[in-house]
């Protein structure tokens, strides 16, 4: 055999090896991901709507809560930023029972009627879910409870 073929050989052999290594390697990380519990990783409430083109928006992390609020009409607009404690997002995400997020439904929006929608956005590290207009829902006290606990956090004069 000349020394080009076994060259060759010898490559070929060492690319399949490591192809082997990191796919098995991959498999032990995937069942690891699996394994973890399942827990909410992004909040978000809007409400928006009405006549005089009101908003309102919070989104939540594990580390920092942002608030925005106004209107279109009057050009009004605030912004709040800070930072929350472990014990403060421990507290917000109490409020939901992750095994009840898949059966919660949406209601119709009522902005073409001059209503104001109101919209959750909740990511888990797996899924992500939105609901639009849930008041009706029987799982509905799961975000009442969470607007209850965001008023004790946003400072008073921008609720």
């Amino acid at each position: 055999m000349s020394a080009v073929k076994i060259g060759d050989l010898k490559i070929f052999v060492s690319m399949f090896l490591l192809l082997i290594f990191f796919s098995c390697s991959e498999k032990g990380a995937d069942k690891k991901s699996d394994s973890k519990t399942e827990e909410i990783t992004f909040i978000g409430l809007s409400e928006i709507g009405g006549q005089l083109g009101y908003y309102r928006v919070i989104k939540v992390t594990k580390d920092s809560i942002h608030f925005e609020t106004g209107a279109t009409s009057t050009k009004k607009h605030k912004e709040w930023h800070s930072a929350i404690k472990p014990e403060t997002w421990k507290s917000i995400t109490s409020s939901f029972k992750i095994r009840n997020l898949d059966s919660i439904e949406s209601s119709p929006s009522i902005q073409p009627i001059d209503g104001i929608d109101e919209s959750f956005q909740i990511k888990t590290n797996k899924k992500s879910h939105v609901y639009v207009n849930a008041q009706n829902d029987i799982h509905y006290n799961q975000f009442a409870r969470f607007k209850q606990e965001l008023l004790k956090i946003i400072p008073q004069e921008y609720q």
